[in-house]
């Protein structure tokens, strides 16, 4: 008999939607178990007028970059960039012409909004050189003008570290004095100082693992340390969003790579569930190792990571987690420890803990945590370990003091810091809204992103905001969705109420 040709009642449709509906309640209510507290997270859908008028836009921008380029290659107007020599054009081009569409007809317009000169530290306030353009952004000349006070709200500066004075430019000094600037070798070899090896005992302690292990380069922690975790025969599942860092190892390890949608468990599980039952493309056997990166805060969506269910998701199936805590260590949490502190995690659920020090701590390079195996193993076999020159002494110095402070060992109040940063991100994301801006991200998040959607808007945005002395980043595509271009702005501990009050936001 052909059972597919069987009659369903309106009865057995009825309980399997019932039945179905409470699996997926039942789901809820277990991942809702997980938290400790409320997790409230925004990303309002383009509008469909907004996304047809920033299509048209861009539409726009391209007609009028085809045309700049016929009159450039007839020599009716100058042209600026690379290209081929005349005798070299029947050889292989070194330049793809075509290719650098986006950035010579699109990006050059907007091109004075990056890459703005600063001259001070970048605290709350600092200031820029300022510059002008002759020819349409292609190159600046300074004006011999400093640009004083700009409010900073693009960088990293989290809890206000970044700065020449006080107890860290103090201790900075001293361990300049004491063992110069640079170190002119490898941990390996006559790079190896006491600095670091106290550096690396308090970053274990402040994380709460076995060991751990510092780096001179934040993107070299991750690019060059998951090519020595991961290899031929094993799986890399990577969040969508995660940072270029993060994508780049995955792909110098030679692993198999699959993409899940933006902290959505329900993706993650089904790529666990695909990865079990499937093994390894033709071979079918096991997967040596299936390893999930993810990130605690991303950088251009203000989200935080649902740990809790990735933990749950990763205990459920023997899988392996790389947590990169580049923008939530010293950011969250009560005590400043990341996402694992502020979701009151047990740190040893996490197999490997990854952070930089060039946001919270106001300093440079990296840093991954762990197993004592886990850490000995990356010391023989981690190319930025071996072959990557020593993190400079005053730079250690920075960081030593800076998480010392943000412990509360120098009699600091624990968590003092943290708690500023979070009373100013919460206080900055209320007034955007009252305003009627649309803002990305987690209400916890100091990476506060407000969309603007519209090509135009986005050099527009930050030329105005420089006139009022506020200096921000506006991000679009590539970084972005071609729909969602943003203005970023960075939440420091630094920024007073008047700051955050300043006419002009």
């Amino acid at each position: 008999m052909d059972t597919n040709s069987l009659p369903v009642s309106n009865t057995t449709i009825f309980c399997l939607s019932v039945y179905f509906l409470l699996l997926q309640n039942n789901h809820v209510v277990r991942n809702a178990s997980l938290y400790n507290k409320e997790f409230v997270e925004q990303f309002e859908e383009t509008p469909l007028l907004v996304a047809v008028l920033t299509y048209v836009g861009y539409g726009i921008l391209t007609i009028f970059g085809y045309l700049r380029d016929f009159l450039r290659h007839w020599g009716m107007e100058k042209c600026h960039v690379a290209r081929e020599r005349e005798e070299q054009k029947d050889f292989v081009p070194l330049y793809q012409d075509f290719e650098n569409f986006y950035t010579r007809n699109l990006y050059m317009r907007i091109r004075d909004n990056w890459n703005r000169p600063i001259c001070s530290v970048p605290g709350a306030k600092m200031d820029l050189l300022e510059r002008a353009s002759k020819d349409y952004n292609w190159t600046f000349q300074h004006t011999g003008k400093v640009v004083k006070d700009v409010i900073n709200m693009g960088s990293y500066n989290y809890l206000g570290f970044a700065e020449n004075t006080g107890r860290c430019a103090d201790a900075a000094t001293e361990s300049t004095h004491h063992y110069g600037v640079g170190v002119g070798s490898t941990r390996y070899e006559m790079g190896n100082l006491d600095i670091h090896e106290e550096l690396e005992q308090l970053v274990a302690r402040f994380l709460g693992v076995e060991s751990s292990m510092a780096f001179g380069m934040g993107f070299a922690t991750n690019s060059m340390n998951i090519p020595a975790l991961a290899g031929k025969g094993c799986l890399i599942l990577s969040d969508e969003l995660n940072h270029a860092s993060l994508v780049l190892g995955a792909r110098l390890s030679g692993s198999i790579i699959r993409v899940f949608k933006h902290n959505n468990m329900v993706s993650l599980e089904k790529l666990l569930r695909d990865a079990i039952v499937h093994g390894q493309p033709r071979t079918r056997r096991p997967w040596k190792k299936i390893l999930i990166l993810v990130e605690g805060i991303y950088s251009m969506e203000g989200s935080i990571v649902r740990l809790p269910e990735v933990i749950a998701l990763k205990k459920r199936y023997k899988a392996f987690l790389y947590l990169d805590e580049a923008h939530s260590i010293g950011a969250l949490g009560p005590r400043g420890g990341g996402v694992v502190d502020y979701f009151a995690l047990d740190p040893k659920d996490v197999d490997i803990m990854m952070g930089t020090f060039t946001k919270s701590f106001g300093a440079a390079g990296g840093y991954i945590g762990g197993k004592k195996e886990l850490i000995d193993y990356l010391r023989s076999h981690s190319h930025s370990a071996i072959y990557a020159t020593s993190m400079s002494p005053p730079v250690s110095q920075q960081i030593i003091t800076s998480m010392k402070i943000i412990m509360g060992e120098d009699g600091t109040t624990l968590g003092e810091f943290t708690q500023q940063l979070s009373e100013n991100t919460t206080y900055f994301r209320r007034k955007l809204r009252e305003m009627g801006f649309i803002i990305y991200g987690n209400d916890d998040s100091p990476v506060v992103p407000m969309m603007l959607y519209m090509p135009a808007k986005i050099g527009a945005f930050g030329r105005e905001m420089l006139k009022r002395n506020i200096g921000t980043v506006v991000v679009g595509f590539p970084a972005t969705p071609i729909i969602e271009s943003r203005a970023r702005f960075c939440v420091s501990a630094a920024h007073t109420r008047d700051i955050l009050d300043t006419p002009g936001f």
